[in-house]
C-alpha cells in the first residue's frame, strides 16, 4: 500500500512523465560501502532534506536492493542504478524497466561507465522507458557518443569521461571543451535533452563550472557518498547552483 501511494504521489502511470526541475544534481550511490543498507537511507533522507532546505531538485540512485524501499519513503525522484534491455521473462537477476517502474522509481541510469551497453541495448532502454512513462539518464563518454545518443531522444545525457570518475579532478575543469561541445552537439539534435556533466565533481566550483559552460546539472557519486559529513558536502555542491 505504501508503494502504490508513492506511485500515485509521483504520477509515473503510462504515458506520464515526472518533470525534473533544473539545475538538477543526481547523486549515485553506486555500490559504495558507505551506501549500504540504512546508510543509504540516510544519504537518500540528507538529499531530501537538502533539497526542501534550499528549494533545488536532486534526484538519488540507491542501490538497486534499496531502491523500492528508499522510493517509498522520500519525496525526491528517485532513479534505478542500472536496467536490463529484456522484457520480463527468464532472464535471472537481470532488472527490467516494469519492476523499476513498479518499485516506485520515475527513470534510470542507462549506460553508465561501470555497466556499458551496446547501442540496440540503449535504444530498447530509452524507448521502452519513454512508453512506460519513465525517464531516461544516458552516460556517454564523449562528444560523438553523445550526439548519437542523443538522437534516441532520452531524457538525459550525462557526459563522462571514464578516467575522471573517483578521481577528484572535475571534468567542468579539467577539459571543459568537452561539457560545452556535447551540450551544443545534443541540443543541436534534441533541444529539450537534458545535458549533465559528471565525473569527478566534488564541490560548488565544480558545480557552477559546469553550469557555466551550459549543463543543466551534475551526476555525481563518490564527492558525497564517500565524504566523512555527506550533509556538509552536499550542502558545499549548493553553492554552485
Amino acid at each position: 500500500m505504501v508503494l502504490e501511494k508513492e506511485r500515485m504521489k509521483i504520477g509515473s502511470g503510462a504515458g506520464k512523465r515526472v518533470e525534473i526541475e533544473t539545475p538538477v544534481v543526481v547523486l549515485n550511490e553506486k555500490a559504495y560501502a558507505e551506501s549500504v543498507g540504512e546508510r543509504g537511507f540516510e544519504l537518500a533522507e540528507i538529499c531530501e532534506e537538502v533539497a526542501v532546505e534550499k528549494g533545488v531538485s536532486v534526484v538519488i540512485c540507491p542501490q538497486q536492493a534499496e531502491l523500492g524501499l528508499i522510493a517509498s519513503v522520500v519525496s525526491i525522484p528517485c532513479f534505478a542504478q542500472h536496467a536490463d534491455a529484456v522484457e520480463p521473462g527468464s532472464h535471472t537477476g537481470s532488472v527490467t524497466l516494469e519492476s523499476v517502474k513498479e518499485a516506485g522509481a520515475v527513470g534510470t541510469l542507462v549506460n553508465h561507465s561501470e555497466r556499458r551497453l551496446k547501442i540496440s541495448e540503449i535504444d530498447f532502454l530509452v524507448q521502452k522507458a519513454a512508453r512506460l512513462g519513465l525517464l531516461t539518464i544516458v552516460c556517454t563518454n564523449n562528444t560523438a557518443v553523445s550526439r548519437a545518443v542523443a538522437e534516441l531522444k532520452p531524457y538525459a545525457v550525462a557526459v563522462e569521461p571514464p578516467e575522471l570518475i573517483g578521481s577528484g579532478r572535475a571534468v567542468s575543469k579539467v577539459d571543459p571543451g568537452i561539457v560545452e561541445e556535447t551540450v551544443k552537439a545534443v541540443k543541436r539534435v534534441h533541444e529539450k535533452c537534458l545535458v549533465l556533466c559528471g565525473a569527478g565533481v566534488t564541490n560548488g566550483e565544480d558545480v557552477r563550472a559546469a553550469l557555466e559552460l551550459g549543463a543543466d546539472g551534475v551526476l555525481l557519486a563518490s564527492g558525497v557518498v564517500k565524504a566523512e559529513n555527506p550533509r556538509a558536502a552536499l550542502l558545499d555542491l549548493m553553492r554552485g547552483l
